[in-house]
C-alpha cells in the first residue's frame, strides 16, 4: 500500500517526479494555448473572481470568452491523462515487481552521487553508492521484464528450460572420466551343469525352450524395439524408456548367458555395440532405466567380461546423475536425457519422489563406482540414506512419498507392494552385497521389517498370512502381486537375523509364499491377479475388475526360487511347475507370450505385450528353480530388482587396475 500511495502522490501534475531533471516538449494540444485554458479542466484556484478568465463553469460556456476550453479539446486532454494512468497501473500489476516499476518508470533522473563512504575495518570499500546500484538494478529488471513480455509464450518456456539446465550443470559438473583398465575376475558359479535327476533336467530344458520361443519371436517381429506385441506381431515401446531402444535385448542378456544360448548372446552384444544409444532427447523413468538397462549391462559384464557392457553401463550412469540435482539429494523420478532436467510424476503426492524408485538405485550405483573408479555414484545413493535416517518415521514405517525439495514425507501411505517394495529389498541386499560390512543397511532393514510385522502383517480367518497397506492410520486389507516378493526377502534375510528370530523369518517367508500360491490357485487360469483382498469374507481373490489382470509378473516365482534354495522343500518346485504349465496353456501364442486381462475368465483375453521382465526375471527364476544350487550360488551373487545378477563385493578385494 505504501508503494501505491506514493504513486498517487507522484501522479499529480504539479509534483510529477517524471517531469523533474529535464525539460519536456509541449503537448500538441497545449503548445498553442495559454496556460489559463487548462484551469477549467484541472480545477483552477478557488480565489477566482467573477471576472477572471474561465470563471463560472456552471454558467454558459460562451460567457468564458476566448479563454474557455472547447469540449473536444477537454475530451482529448482527458484521453491523454487516462492513457498515462492506464499505462502506470498496467505496469504495476503486470510487471514482476511493483518496486521495480516505480523506480524504472517514475524515476528516470540520476541522483547526485554521495561522497564515497569510509571503508569499515575488515571490509572492502564499496565501489559505488548503494542507492545508485539499487536504482540500476531496478532499471535493468524493468528492461528485462519489458523484453520478456514481448516474447511469445513458447520462447519464454524454452528460455526457462535452458536456464534451468544451465543452473543444474553449474551446480555439480560431472566431467566424463576415462575408465580404468581392469583385470576381469572369472565369475563364480556360472557354469550350468545338467541336473542329475532326468525329470528335473527335462523340466529345465522346457523352460529354456520357452526362453528361445520368446527371444526368437522378439527378434522376428520387434528386433531393436523395446518389447514385443506377440498377438499382433509388432513392436511395443513404453514411455518409461523415452527414445532409448532395445529394452528386451539388454534385459535378456544375463538370462541368455546363464541358459547357454551363446549365439543369441553374441547377436545381442553386436546390436548393443552398434545401436544402443543414450544420447536421446527424451524423458525416461530413472528407476526403470536403472534396474533394466544399467542392471542388465552390469550383469552382462560380470558374467562375460566383455568391455562394451561396462562402458555402456557407466555411460548411462553418468547420464542419470542430473536426476540427483535437487535441494535434498533425493532424485527426480523422470529425467530428460538431453537437457538433464528432472521432474516427478504429477500424481505423486504433491510432486514427491517415490520410495521404491529412489530407494532402488543403491546396488547398481555402488557397482558403477566400483567399475569406474568414480566415487560420485556411491556418494549419490549414500546421500539418500542420510536423508532417510534424519526423518522421523510414523510408527517406524517408511511412507511411499518424499518431497525432493523439502526433504519431508508426503502423504502417509505405506506399502510393501507397489511404490515401496524394492526399497526394503535393496536394504537387505546392500548388506549382503557389501560382504556384510554395510551395517547401516542391515539396521535399517531389520528396523523396517519389525515395523512392518507390528503394523501391516495379518492373518485371515482362513489362516492365510498377508501384508496389508497403511494409509494415514487406516489399513486396507489388500495385497498386490508385487508384494509377493517379500516371502523370498524374509527368507533370504532370516540367516542374518538375530538367532531368536532366524527361524521365525524363514517361517514368515513360507507363509507369504503359501498365500501367494493361493492367489494363483483360486483363479481359472492358475495365474495370480495384480491384487487380491482379504475383506468381506473374501480371501486371496481379486474383487475389482482393474485388479484381475496378469502381465507375466515374476514376484511369486521369485519367492518360490528363494524358498527352494533355502529349504529344498519339494512343494516349491511343484508350484513352480504349475506356473510353467499355466504360462504354456494360457499365455503362449504363436508370436511369443502375452499377458492376460482377466485371470478368472474361461477364455483368454490377451493384453498383447511380452514384457521385457518376462525374459529377465520370470524365466530366469524358473530356470534356477530347476537347476542345482551351484548355478549362481546365493553366497556369491545378488539379484537386483530386475533379477540381474551382481557379485558380492568382497571386503578384502579391490578393483585390480592393469598397468599400462
Amino acid at each position: 500500500m505504501e508503494n501505491l500511495s506514493n504513486y498517487y502522490e507522484a501522479a499529480r501534475p504539479a509534483a510529477c517526479p517524471a517531469c523533474r531533471g529535464a525539460p519536456r516538449a509541449p503537448h500538441a494540444l497545449t503548445a498553442k494555448m495559454p496556460a489559463g485554458t487548462l484551469l477549467p479542466l484541472l480545477g483552477g484556484p478557488a480565489e477566482r473572481g467573477p471576472g477572471a478568465p474561465g470563471a463560472g463553469l456552471g454558467g454558459g460556456r460562451k460567457g468564458a470568452g476566448a479563454a474557455a476550453f472547447r469540449l473536444s479539446e477537454k475530451f482529448a486532454l482527458l484521453l491523454v491523462f487516462s492513457a498515462f494512468a492506464t499505462l502506470c497501473f498496467g505496469a504495476i500489476f503486470f510487471l514482476p515487481d511493483p518496486s521495480k516499476l516505480l523506480s524504472g518508470v517514475l524515476f528516470h533522473a540520476k541522483p547526485a552521487r554521495a561522497p564515497p563512504a569510509e571503508p569499515r575495518a575488515g571490509a572492502g570499500a564499496r565501489a559505488e553508492d548503494p542507492l545508485a546500484r539499487i536504482r540500476e538494478n531496478h532499471e535493468r529488471a524493468l528492461r528485462e521484464a519489458k523484453d520478456t513480455l514481448q516474447k511469445p509464450p513458447e520462447e519464454i518456456q524454452r528460455d526457462i528450460l535452458r536456464d534451468k539446465a544451465e543452473v543444474a550443470q553449474q551446480r555439480e559438473p560431472e566431467p566424463e572420466r576415462g575408465l580404468p583398465a581392469l583385470d576381469f575376475a572369472p565369475p563364480v558359479g556360472v557354469e550350468s551343469r545338467e541336473p542329475a535327476d532326468p525329470e528335473v533336467a527335462e523340466k529345465r530344458a522346457k523352460i529354456a525352450q520357452m526362453m528361445k520361443h520368446a527371444w526368437d519371436n522378439y527378434k522376428l517381429y520387434a528386433w531393436g524395439l523395446n518389447e514385443l506385441k506377440p498377438v499382433s506381431k509388432g513392436g511395443h515401446s513404453s514411455s518409461l524408456f523415452g527414445n532409448i531402444k532395445g529394452a528386451t535385448i539388454v534385459d535378456a542378456l544375463d538370462t541368455l548367458f546363464i541358459m547357454g544360448m551363446e549365439d543369441e548372446f553374441q547377436e545381442a552384444k553386436l546390436w548393443i555395440e552398434k545401436n544402443l544409444d543414450f544420447n536421446v532427447n527424451a524423458e525416461v523413468s530413472v528407476f526403470e532405466v536403472n534396474i533394466r538397462f544399467v542392471g542388465g549391462l552390469l550383469s552382462a559384464y560380470y558374467l562375460s567380461g566383455e568391455e562394451i557392457f561396462r562402458k555402456k553401463a557407466v555411460e548411462l550412469g553418468v547420464k542419470l546423475l542430473p536426476a540427483f540435482h535437487t535441494p535434498s539429494g533425493i532424485p527426480w523420478a523422470l529425467l530428460n536425457m538431453k537437457s538433464g532436467i528432472g521432474r516427478n510424476w504429477p500424481w505423486a503426492s504433491g510432486g514427491s519422489s517415490i520410495l521404491a524408485e529412489f530407494g532402488t538405485l543403491h546396488l547398481e550405483f555402488m557397482h558403477l563406482s566400483h567399475l569406474s573408479g568414480n566415487p560420485v555414484f556411491a556418494e549419490k545413493v549414500k546421500k539418500i540414506r542420510t536423508v532417510l535416517n534424519q526423518l522421523k518415521k510414523p510408527k517406524g514405517l517408511y511412507p511411499n512419498y518424499l518431497n525432493p525439495s523439502s526433504g519431508q514425507w508426503g502423504q502417509h501411505h505405506v506399502s510393501v507392494g507397489g511404490l515401496g517394495d524394492s526399497f526394503y529389498e535393496y536394504l537387505l541386499k546392500a548388506w549382503l552385497m557389501s560382504d556384510r560390512t554395510d551395517v547401516e543397511a542391515k539396521k535399517m532393514y531389520f528396523d523396517a521389517v519389525q515395523a512392518i510385522e507390528n503394523h501391516l502383517i495379518h492373518k485371515s480367518s482362513g489362516g492365510l498370512t498377508y501384508i496389508a497397506e497403511w494409509k494415514g492410520g487406516l489399513l486396507e486389507h489388500k495385497m498386490g502381486h508385487l508384494t509377493c516378493f517379500a516371502g523370498g526377502m524374509f527368507a533370504l534375510g532370516a540367516k542374518e537375523a538375530p538367532k531368536a528370530l532366524a527361524r521365525h523369518y524363514l517361517e514368515l517367508g513360507a507363509e507369504i509364499a503359501r498365500t501367494c500360491h493361493e492367489s494363483y490357485n483360486r483363479t481359472f487360469m492358475k495365474l495370480g491377479p495384480e491384487a487380491f483382498r482379504f475383506d468381506g469374507g473374501v480371501e486371496a481373490i481379486a474383487t475389482r475388475q482393474n485388479e484381475k489382470y496378469y502381465i507375466l509378473r515374476p514376484e511369486v516365482i521369485e519367492t518360490y526360487m528363494y524358498m527352494w534354495r533355502l529349504t529344498h522343500d519339494p512343494k516349491y518346485r511343484k508350484w513352480a511347475w504349475e506356473a510353467v504349465e499355466a504360462l504354456e496353456n494360457h499365455c503362449r501364442v504363436s508370436g511369443g507370450y502375452s499377458g492376460l486381462r482377466d485371470v478368472y475368465l474361461v477364455h483368454e483375453s490377451y493384453d498383447d505385450v511380452q514384457q521385457s521382465f518376462f525374459l529377465a526375471e520370470t524365466l530366469k527364476y524358473l530356470y534356477l528353480i530347476f537347476s542345482d544350487d551351484d548355478l549362481l550360488p546365493l553366497e556369491h551373487w545378488i539379484f537386483n530388482s530386475e533379477a540381474h545378477v551382481l557379485p558380492v563385493l568382497r571386503a578384502n578385494k579391490e578393483v585390480k587396475v592393469k598397468e599400462k
